[in-house]
């Protein structure tokens, strides 16, 4: 793999970890969290060759999938430098307004599928959001359907950062599985104090590990998702399936609504790098 050679080069920003400790601490009368940290690290892109992404490291989505990617989306996914491109160290997918086969928006989702999947380990992303009403980014991890014997909900959907661009101080952390998928989905809000997440980079991640998903955003553990939290009847899937990650901007669709006059284009998220660790 590359990214031996690319990870001594950039700086590792990442907080310091202790491998092997395990953390229980209160978070309320009622709850604990485990926090497990990990730091061999397994997988990484860190976007230092200018141009289209690796693609020893990504696989692209092009078009409109079925109906906007089963969310009403209206961009159209493509490969072109105009959407998706490394420079200076950094990947930008770009939200472009115009008229492009038929979408009024284009832009780029890039995934992992078929190349690199796991399951459990620390995933984390460096990145900065876009803003405005109608603009959808997201850093999240999908079960392994090759087979085509499983599908969605069933093989799991892990979501370690949503955003609404109209609402830049919010993200969300999410998993779909079946009886808990699309809007019954399991999640919590993360509102960051006193700043935006499209005037900085900001790191999101979970610690994944059997039995529990943590979710952070820089190294403020605000989540931890467990079978306890699903509804009663419904199957926890997070420990059946390697999971292949996925980095997108959608324009439009059912979690943020259409982009309306004040939706200022191009918009772009910006990643400098995303790291697996076990």
């Amino acid at each position: 793999m590359n990214f031996k050679n690319q990870f001594s080069i950039k700086s590792l920003t990442k907080y310091s970890l202790l491998l092997g400790l395990f953390i229980s601490y209160s978070c309320s009368e009622n709850e604990s969290q485990t926090v497990t940290t990990m730091n061999e690290i397994v997988w990484a892109d860190e976007f230092l060759i200018n141009g289209k992404p690796d693609t020893n490291n990504w696989n692209f989505d092009i078009g409109t999938g079925q109906n906007g990617w089963g969310n009403n989306e209206l961009q159209y996914y493509t490969d072109r430098l105009q959407n998706i491109e490394v420079k200076n160290g950094m990947l930008h997918i770009k939200a472009v307004k115009e008229p492009y086969l038929g979408s009024s928006y284009t832009s780029a989702k890039i995934t992992t599928k078929g190349i690199f999947e796991q399951k459990y380990g620390r995933y984390e992303a460096k990145i900065k959001l876009p803003w405005g009403q109608g603009l959808w980014p997201a850093f999240w991890l999908l079960g392994d359907d090759s087979n085509g014997t499983v599908i969605w909900p069933q093989i799991g959907e892990i979501d370690i950062m949503e955003y609404r661009g109209q609402q830049p101080t919010i993200t969300h952390g999410s998993i779909h599985g079946p009886g808990y998928s699309a809007g019954e989905a399991i999640t919590k809000s993360y509102t960051l104090p006193n700043d935006r997440f499209d005037t900085g980079f900001h790191i999101f991640g979970i610690e994944w590990g059997p039995n529990y998903i943590n979710y952070y955003v820089d190294d403020v553990l605000y989540n931890q998702i467990t079978p306890s939290d699903l509804p009663k009847g419904t199957e926890w899937v997070f420990n059946d399936n390697n999971f292949y990650i996925i980095l997108n901007l959608a324009v439009g669709g059912s979690f943020v609504g259409s982009p309306n006059t004040q939706t200022v284009f191009p918009q772009e998220m910006i990643v400098d790098y995303v790291r697996v660790y076990k």
